[in-house]
């Protein structure tokens, strides 16, 4: 059997009898209007991620996807029988005579930098809307969040990895009440809330993730000189341990492809297909104007030449109006124990354009292991009638590579070394951090200034004091106002009945008035002069 070049080769459906009806084939043309896979964990699903990223590397269009489990990196390495009889029998049983064993190319990566290259996005590039929802801040924070990247784009701040943001918030909650005059509230509490949750995100080392260099998108947009298309397979089993960051790094994305590519219309065959697996990570309790954004997307980046697949376990753990989108669908066994499940059964099988020769609803819940029912797209993008279909056998190695195997790939890429070194290039941490330092270094030359002038008073009293008039503690008092003054603080001094004058007598009325006249007296020669006179006066009563 020969498939046609301008379509993949999905298996073959069966009659009611179970006798070959006819060859299954997913049309290029009619890819980028998008698809589903769906299916309870053990059905076959991943192993139709894998065939379909065959095909479509042949076909010459690169492929992304995410290796949750870890059996995807298989793909890279050819395919063997030994051990694994049951391929060849299924190719047999399917009448697919031209099933031969393969290698595909294959990119490793890894958003921690263990199992393939690193990936990395700017804290910039996330966007205030994908960073809270990460993060899963209140409408308050949010707000924060908005106001920040404002400011940063007002100030000329660039926000690259976490310590950029950390700055800037704290930068904003030391100018808290000038921002929010500006701005609207700017809540310290709130800062300190997204501060904590920052705190999370470093545990569980999503900081690798924001920095430079950023990802190239044509790096995952690669083909080989043979005309084959790469396949770009992520290492997600550790980033499953934060799915609200595997959801938000996959949807920013699909958002970067979209914002970046050109507008190419319907081509022969898309630019790129990307496989979402565990969709539901993305929209299990997501807002509103997150699943718009979503649909916003899947509905536009089709004429930019991007497909999308969304790979769950339940049709319903996908929007209605995102599942609309999807016009390619694959539909492995699920179980009907629960009313959920019941539902769940019921939506799939309401979404296929029906076959008189079964019903729908009770062959999902009796397919078999590598069986499904498949609807694609026919000529003028009319779906096709459903079919229950046996998938065909991949051609790369079904399972894993081990350790060893996986980093001589790595090694053997086009693009080892690229992403491997982190890049700090000045951003709002350093030009904050040089605000601050400027700012005190301006604060202290203005108290060294007022030490300045507070000495140089102190030496001109000390010239033109008199003999015999006042005592050190009256000096005291002098500087004391003097430097009080120019401060434009207000002192208050209260003097009991029984405090002691300087004398060690208890001081009257008479000698407090005396006091003050002394003190309200600018000039400290004439201070000086007034005491003595009073003095004078006192020594001669």
């Amino acid at each position: 059997m020969t498939e046609p070049t301008n379509s993949i080769f999905l298996g073959t459906s069966r009659k009611p009898d179970d006798s070959i009806q006819q060859k299954e084939f997913m049309s290029l043309a009619y890819a980028n209007r998008h698809g589903l896979i769906t299916g309870a964990t053990g059905t076959g699903k991943t192993v139709t991620l894998q065939i379909l990223a065959e095909g479509f590397s042949n076909a010459g269009v690169p492929v992304f996807c995410a290796d949750v489990k870890g059996d995807l990196s298989g793909v890279a390495a050819m395919g063997s029988a030994v051990g694994k009889e049951f391929l060849t029998e299924r190719a047999e049983k399917i009448g697919f005579e031209d099933y031969v064993f393969q290698e595909f190319p294959v990119l490793f990566w890894d958003l921690f930098g263990k199992k393939g290259h690193p990936i990395r996005a700017t804290i910039l590039e996330m966007g205030p809307l994908l960073l809270s929802r990460m993060m899963d801040l209140t409408d308050a924070q949010e707000g924060i969040i908005n106001i920040a990247f404002k400011l940063a784009d007002e100030e000329g701040l660039l926000l690259l990895d976490m310590k950029d943001l950390r700055s800037l918030l704290l930068h904003m909650a030391e100018h808290a009440s000038e921002l929010s005059g500006e701005y609207g509230s700017v809540n310290k509490q709130s800062i300190g809330a997204i501060q904590r949750k920052l705190l999370v995100l470093e545990q569980q080392h999503a900081e690798l993730f924001f920095g430079e260099p950023a990802l190239k998108i044509s790096d995952i947009m690669r083909t080989t000189p043979d005309g084959r298309g790469a396949i770009s397979v992520l290492a997600a089993d550790q980033l499953m341990m934060n799915p609200r960051l595997y959801g938000v790094f996959l949807l920013w994305l699909l958002s970067e492809l979209f914002e970046e590519l050109p507008e190419i219309g319907d081509p022969d065959k898309p630019r790129l297909v990307f496989f979402f697996d565990e969709a539901h990570l993305l929209f299990s309790e997501a807002p509103d104007i997150l699943i718009e954004r979503v649909e916003q997307v899947v509905r536009l980046i089709r004429s930019k030449g991007v497909s999308v697949f969304f790979v769950t376990q339940n049709p319903l753990d996908v929007p209605d109006r995102v599942l609309s989108q999807l016009g390619n669908r694959i539909q492995h066994a699920l179980r009907a124990y629960t009313p959920r499940e019941q539902k769940a059964v019921k939506t799939a099988a309401d979404t296929f354009r029906p076959n008189p020769d079964f019903d729908c609803f009770e062959t999902i819940t009796q397919l078999g292991v590598g069986e499904a029912l498949v609807s694609t797209l026919q000529a003028k993008g009319v779906p096709g009638m459903v079919q229950r279909t046996l998938i065909r056998p991949p051609s790369s190695r079904l399972g894993p590579l081990n350790d060893t195997e996986r980093a001589e790939y790595v090694k053997q890429s086009p693009i080892f070394g690229q992403y491997d070194e982190t890049l700090d290039r000045e951003s709002a941490f350093e030009k904050l951090a040089a605000r601050a330092k400027k700012e005190a270094e301006l604060e202290e030359e203005e108290r060294r200034r007022e030490e300045e002038d507070d000495d140089r008073d102190s030496s001109a009293r000390s010239k033109w004091r008199l003999p015999g008039f006042g005592d050190d503690d009256d000096d005291d008092d002098d500087r004391d106002y003097d430097r009080d003054r120019r401060r434009k603080t207000k002192t208050k001094r209260k003097t009991s009945s029984r405090s002691r004058s300087k004398y060690g007598n208890r001081q009257t009325p008479t000698e407090a008035a005396v006091k003050s006249i002394v003190r309200s007296v600018s000039s400290s020669l004439g201070r000086a002069l007034v005491r003595g006179i009073l003095g004078s006066i006192k020594r001669g009563l």
